[in-house]
């Protein structure tokens, strides 16, 4: 999936301190700094799907729940994806 057809140049800001971060991370990793940021870019938009699956797939059991306390539990865990906590 990492595997990209066609690059488009891109330019972002970084704060200073995620700059560091990503050099640091780049140099352990002998990267370059470019490399590094597609890679975390890469994780992060992976991370956002999974996220979401995980929403998706628990939204489906507390439909399908029958058991109120199961149904209370399942409610709980969804607000504190939505709204944090």
């Amino acid at each position: 999936m990492r595997t990209a057809n066609k690059t488009i140049r891109q330019s972002i800001s970084l704060p200073a301190g995620v700059a560091a971060q990503v050099r640091s991370l780049a140099k352990t990793r002998r990267l370059s700094a470019n490399r590094m940021l597609v890679e975390l870019i890469e994780d992060g938009i992976e991370a956002q799907k999974r996220k979401q699956q995980q929403f998706f797939d628990l939204a489906e059991r507390f439909r399908g729940a029958t058991d109120p306390e199961e149904a209370k539990r399942l409610g709980d865990e969804l607000g504190r994806m939505v709204f944090g906590g």
